[in-house]
């Protein structure tokens, strides 16, 4: 019994010893992500009002096949789905937040993020036999297979280029759409001459 009881006690010490050990390791470190400064990539300076940059925006998403969840004159949120593979789909989730910069409204600011994730098919097997008892020991097999979309990861799209591209496009739409303010401006009627 006193055996038994050392042998516990030493169990007892030496799991203690390794959850130290384990608690004293280096914790794995995340490598840093963010680079905080004043020339973002998530960020441009438009000479439009937040209503007229987040319009822009709203028709650069839709311009590419992006589903328009949320749009009105501070916020627009678009979602695009991809199969790059037949196990494999892709969700792009695009989120523009637009800002007046000036007092008078006539600039504004643009920030967007663009958020993928990343979906695999899994497959699941499932079996069961169903016993009758009157019959004796009768066992008819049961099986079933499903698949489901696992979401497997999600990350922040970090190209430059891709925001480059997308700014670029809502300038394209807020100079046209400017352009079409311009031309709809109503003139007053002429004089007409007396007679």
């Amino acid at each position: 019994m006193q055996t038994l009881l050392r042998g516990f006690q030493r169990l007892a010490v030496v799991c203690g010893a390794g959850v130290l050990v384990a608690c004293s390791l280096p914790m794995k470190a995340i490598p840093q992500q963010e680079d905080f400064n004043s020339a973002g990539k998530f960020s441009r300076m438009f000479d439009a009002s937040a209503a007229q940059t987040c319009e822009a925006a709203r028709r650069a998403l839709m311009s590419q096949g992006y589903v328009i969840s949320t749009a009105d004159k501070e916020l627009v949120q678009g979602q695009k789905s991809f199969q790059p593979e037949s196990e494999t789909h892709v969700q792009v989730g695009i989120r523009v937040v637009c800002a007046p910069e000036s007092k008078d409204g006539r600039v504004s600011l643009g920030f967007v993020t663009a958020l993928q994730d990343r979906y695999a098919l899994k497959k699941s097997n499932t079996s069961a036999s169903l016993g009758v008892g009157a019959l004796g020991s009768v066992s008819l097999p049961l099986s079933s297979s499903s698949d489901a979309m696992v979401k497997v990861g999600s990350e922040t799209v970090v190209s430059e280029s891709f925001y480059d591209r997308f700014f670029a496009l809502v300038q394209h739409y807020l100079v046209q759409d400017l352009e079409d303010v311009d031309t709809d401006v109503v003139q007053p009627d002429k004089p007409k001459p007396a007679r």
